[in-house]
């Protein structure tokens, strides 16, 4: 047991003086002049208030405040804000400072974040069961401020670090809490160094004969290892430098948990872990030119060192969920070893080390006031707008974004939505058939209508009745995107019914006027009586909006002038973005739509299942809802549709003016050759000028099968870089997939 009652000793007054120093060089970039004091009161009052407190390890509270400070700006790269509710964090947790004094002294952004700290602090005393999902969830309810899980993950990870100090009680507890919660929590923020860190930490001291095992076997083949690096980065840093690329190239040991990893998913030895190091080439160039040059590195490296193809993987084209961007090959070095190497920029190298807050940086936004604008609008802000970069932050967005509730089902379970979700909301998350049959809910054992508004911590119970039926004007209730996508599934469902039953209604009535019903009938009945769909003309003779006599009398009339007619008044103007073929002569008048360039506003689709491009012989199809996908004629569902759907097909050309790109998917098999991928990038970029989005390569006996989906004109396009891949030595066939 530590003494915690002990003065501070000179050791202690020299470390917490040389913390200090640390703290303060390390915070030069992002603490002005005028801003010191501040920084000082916070240390004051950290010191005053804390100078006879200890922790737990015997640490003094002061030593440990300054850590965790220093953590937060020099590894996180957090500003000033976060730095002075790092100081005065233990001292909050210790009770030796209230919030009201905070409130007195500092301004409401730190206020903020240490009501935060402190809404934690009672957490854990109310909940110690860590162990459950519903304890994470509601740290981040609580948190209020993704700076507030930052400076507990410090916390945590300086924790980790002076371990040794505590009894093994406590260890494997605080071990526990850490590979948990915490670990997690660092990699879906994309904090990797520490997340590596608390991982390897946690295997010290809860397997510490296979830890000091790793550990004496990378020092034993340390200096072969290192002596390895630098014979395999040698020439690739001469011909990188001839090629005029600035670049960093080192080589980084692998963590002693990861090797672990490998040795169990494998099942191998130590010896037999063949990847126990990478090489990173880390460019330096700007934002416009970093895929481009990512690319070129990988031809410089797989021209200089045989690239295994199933090996490749191509963050650059669609980064992880969590914000990683990095093209990554393995390659055979000297001596016949298989080295991994990771290309990627110094702004992805950045963030891939210290994560979300490293991505505010690159806006050029260097001071408080702009890292609190991210904190404030991360979307907005982030580097790369494509939808899956954020979507780490989509699944970590706390209350400080005013984004999300969290509300309880009557058993208890914790359920999240979105800020500004309704009951009905709750409703369709529970299960769709629930949100088709709700007629409100008790909130808090209180009824309530479909639309009443969730606050965090309600408890729901969801009303329903088996006579309800979901409403068009629920889309005005719904705010959720899956609420949305299943209201809007069940209404279309509910008038594809009609639309069948009123099919069915003028098939009868037709056989009783010994006529027969037929797409091109239906077509010139539906533009005859003026409606933008099929779907729309069907269901209105199901709800007895249109008038049998009507339809019979335009039908008798027809019969007469039946060759004028058939001139006139076929084709079916389903959609505004289609337009009836007129400006060729009359006999060739069909019901032909022309899909021309101006698409704006207009619900037009083409079908994801064949990806046509322009050039393709295509056809329409009239979709439930109204819109129009636009399929290729030898489309795989083509037949079915026809069969099942002939009524709804719509022949259609381009136009010729559509402009834009298509994405385009091959299938190509070949030789297994070194730089046979290199080959066909360079094809497509550097030959062709087309944008790649992704290329997958799988190798078997000797024979490799890729799939590439690159951006084309048009189908002269895409059949000229067809020719040109299978006139690459090696490549035995390329073919068009039908899917993106």
């Amino acid at each position: 047991m530590h003494d915690l009652n002990k003065p501070v000793t000179s050791q202690e007054r020299y470390e917490i003086l040389k913390s200090y120093k640390a703290l303060l060089k390390a915070s030069e970039g992002i603490v002005k002049p005028e801003e010191v004091k501040m920084i000082r009161e916070a240390i004051d009052i950290s010191l005053r208030k804390g100078k006879n407190i200890r922790r737990v390890s015997g640490t003094p509270a002061l030593l440990h405040s300054l850590e965790i400070a220093r953590i937060v700006v020099e590894e996180i790269g957090l500003g000033r804000t976060s730095l002075m509710c790092s100081l005065l964090y233990d001292v909050l947790r210790n009770g030796e400072i209230t919030l009201e004094e905070i409130k007195q002294q500092f301004d409401d952004h730190v206020v903020m974040i240490m009501e935060g700290l402190s809404n934690v602090a009672e957490l854990y005393n109310r909940n110690p069961a860590i162990r459950s999902e519903n304890f994470r969830k509601l740290l981040l309810t609580f948190a209020q401020d993704v700076r507030v899980i930052l400076i507990i993950i410090a916390d945590r990870l300086r924790t980790m670090r002076t371990l040794d100090r505590y009894d093994r009680e406590s260890q494997i507890r605080i071990c526990s809490e850490v590979s948990y919660l915490y670990a997690p929590m660092a990699h879906r923020l994309g904090l990797y160094n520490i997340k590596s860190e608390m991982e390897d930490l946690v295997m010290k001291y809860t397997n510490r004969e296979m830890y000091k095992f790793i550990a004496r076997k990378l020092n034993e083949t340390k200096r072969a290892r290192d002596r390895y690096i630098k014979e395999f980065i040698a020439p690739l840093k001469k011909e990188l430098a001839e090629q005029g690329i600035k670049c960093e190239i080192k080589g980084r040991t692998k963590t002693i948990n990861s090797i672990y990893n490998k040795m169990r998913k494998q099942n191998v030895e130590f010896e037999q872990v063949y990847d126990l190091f990478a090489i990173r080439v880390i460019i330096d160039t700007d934002l416009k030119n970093e895929k481009a040059e990512c690319w070129k590195v990988y031809s410089i490296v797989t021209d200089k060192y045989q690239p295994n193809p199933s090996r490749l993987r191509d963050w650059l084209s669609v980064p992880k969920s969590n914000g990683y961007e990095s093209l990554h090959t393995t390659v055979l070095g000297p001596n016949h070893k298989w080295v991994e190497v990771q290309i990627r920029t110094k702004r992805m190298d950045e963030i891939a080390e210290k994560g979300l807050a490293a991505h505010w940086r690159y806006k050029g936004i260097k001071s408080e006031k702009g890292l609190d604008q991210w904190l404030n609008n991360v979307r907005e802000i982030l580097e790369n707008p494509e939808a899956n970069v954020s979507d780490f932050i989509d699944d970590f967005k706390l209350n400080l974004y005013d984004e999300e509730v969290f509300v309880f089902t009557p058993k208890g379970d914790l359920r999240r939505l979105p800020k500004g979700a309704t009951v009905l909301d709750f409703a369709f998350d529970i299960h769709s058939e629930v949100g088709k049959k709700c007629v409100g809910a008790k909130v808090n054992q209180k009824n309530v209508p479909l639309k009443y508004e969730l606050k965090n911590g309600d408890q729901v119970e969801v009303l329903t009745s088996s006579n309800q039926e979901p409403k068009r004007d629920w889309l005005n209730i719904v705010s959720t995107s899956r609420a949305r996508t299943k209201l809007k599934q069940a209404l279309r469902d509910i008038e594809f019914k009609e639309a069948e039953i009123g099919r069915e209604m003028l098939v009868r009535r037709l056989k009783n006027w010994k006529m027969e019903l037929t797409d091109q009938l239906i077509g010139q009945l539906v533009k005859h009586f003026r409606y933008k769909s099929v779907h729309d003309f069907f269901c209105d003779i199901a709800k007895d909006k249109l008038d049998a006599v009507e339809i019979k009398e335009f039908i008798l009339k027809d019969r007469e002038k039946e060759k004028e007619q058939t001139d006139q008044q076929q084709g079916l103007r389903s959609a505004e973005n289609f337009v009836p073929l007129i400006e060729q002569d009359e006999e060739k008048v069909h019901d032909v739509l022309l899909i021309d360039k101006d698409l704006n506003n207009i619900n037009f689709q083409l079908a994801k299942c064949c990806n046509p491009i322009q050039g393709d012989d295509i056809f329409g199809f009239v979709s439930v809802g109204g819109g129009i996908r636009i399929h290729r004629t030898n489309c795989p569902n083509a037949p079915d549709l026809r069969e099942k759907y002939g009524y709804r097909i719509v022949p259609a050309r381009w136009t010729g003016e559509t402009g834009g790109s298509y994405l385009a998917s091959l299938k190509i098999t070949g030789e297994d050759n070194i730089g046979i991928v290199t080959n066909i990038t360079q094809v497509v970029s550097k030959d062709m000028g087309l944008k790649i989005r992704s290329i997958n390569v799988e190798s078997n006996d000797g024979v490799f099968e890729g799939r590439l989906s690159v951006f084309v004109d048009n189908k002269q396009s895409l059949n000229l870089l067809m020719r040109k891949i299978n006139n690459i030595k090696g490549v035995f066939d390329v073919s068009r997939l039908d899917g993106a």
